[in-house]
């Protein structure tokens, strides 16, 4: 597989030389009527001819045993990147992660609030890499939760450092940091299970947030916006129905 792969390596070595010589062509009889047309072609076979370079540069690598750095793993989304989820069917997936946070008046069944924009930034940050920004949308907002719900995901002491300016009276975060009394636990545990897992999963179903349709991580936060702005509308609506 290994000796496959490097051939493979050489093959596209040699297209994109192939591209290369094509672009200058198509940018030297770029004349008259077309010209422009020619010139973003030619622009954008550069482009794709870089990411293929540095593909093949990955595949030498690969094939001496030399470790890679700031891989490319997509041609087609070049910010993408491998996802260490920890779920037995897909254990690794490959995109973006965002935080989402939503503000419910209350923790009851079926309570459903507004989503705050969502944290986001490239690779695979850590939940509590992500939280200042939530943070940071609340605070603008002028909102300070009296409790939060977590997931898993976050670490006490980083979580808790985070959320002093907000002086929230509960912070729970399941598996770790679990306030108050049996009753109050269990409240708080079926809230985050099931509002907040269940939310994520509406999202993806009905706002299509399972998968970008703009590419890039400016798309993709583009995306991702326009989903939770739907799903406020939406809940704007319900309420004042």
């Amino acid at each position: 597989m290994l000796d496959l792969t490097g051939q493979t390596g050489e093959l596209l070595t040699r297209s994109v030389k192939e591209a290369r010589r094509l672009a200058a062509t198509a940018r030297r009889r770029a004349r008259g009527r077309g010209a422009q047309a020619r010139l973003r072609a030619a622009a954008k076979l550069d482009e794709l001819a870089d990411r293929c370079e540095k593909v093949a540069e990955q595949i030498c690598k690969r094939v001496h045993g030399e470790k890679i750095t700031d891989r490319l793993i997509s041609l087609s989304d070049p910010d993408a990147r491998p996802i260490r989820k920890g779920k037995l069917g897909k254990p690794t997936e490959f995109g973006y992660v965002a935080q989402i946070a939503e503000v419910t008046p209350n923790t009851k069944r079926g309570a459903r609030g507004l989503i705050l924009p969502a944290a986001s930034l490239p690779g695979n940050p850590g939940e509590n890499t992500l939280l200042p920004q939530t943070i940071s949308e609340l605070k603008q907002l002028g909102l300070s939760p009296r409790e939060v719900a977590l997931d898993g995901g976050f670490t006490l002491t980083a979580t808790t450092d985070a959320l002093e300016d907000l002086a929230p009276e509960r912070v729970f975060i399941a598996g770790r940091q679990q306030p108050g009394s049996r009753r109050t636990q269990r409240r708080l545990q079926r809230y985050r299970t099931g509002v907040a897992e269940g939310r994520i999963s509406h999202l993806k179903r009905g706002y299509g947030m399972r998968r970008s349709r703009l590419k890039g991580d400016d798309g993709q936060k583009t995306s991702t916006g326009w989903g939770i702005l739907t799903y406020n509308l939406d809940t704007l609506t319900i309420r004042t129905a």
